[in-house]
């Protein structure tokens, strides 16, 4: 193992190893996401949010794009390194019926539905 897979590596289970990194990542699988939706469903401070994606981005497991004052963040496309991918995966594989995971689908579902402009809003005043 090179010195750069390992550290690739360390990098990856560093932000597999939090619950709330793991339920950001099942959010993202099949769509992009603007933080303000990822907060409303963790129901998570926006700076602890912040974080969690941070360590995520800096493993290689989201990337993300800004519009304006919004940030979107996805799971990487071909981009990912073969390493991120197989993380991803087995991730998906592993909690695709958890309850956790659908409570927070059934969640995501009523976020979808709010303008996140509006939930936005919301979260700045709290």
């Amino acid at each position: 193992m090179s010195n750069s897979s390992l550290k690739t590596t360390m990098l990856i289970t560093k932000a597999l190893a939090d619950r709330q990194r793991i339920r950001i990542l099942m959010l993202l699988r099949d769509r992009e996401l603007c933080v303000c939706q990822i907060i409303a469903v963790l129901a998570l401070a926006p700076s602890t949010v912040s974080k969690h994606l941070s360590i995520l981005g800096a493993a290689g497991l989201v990337e993300h794009r800004r519009e304006g004052r919004w940030a979107y963040y996805r799971l990487p496309g071909g981009s990912a390194d073969a390493a991120s991918r197989s993380a991803l995966q087995w991730i998906e594989a592993s909690l695709g019926r958890d309850k956790t995971i659908e409570i927070d689908d059934r969640k995501l579902a009523k976020v979808l539905a709010c303008d996140p402009e509006v939930l936005c809003r919301q979260q700045r005043r709290c």
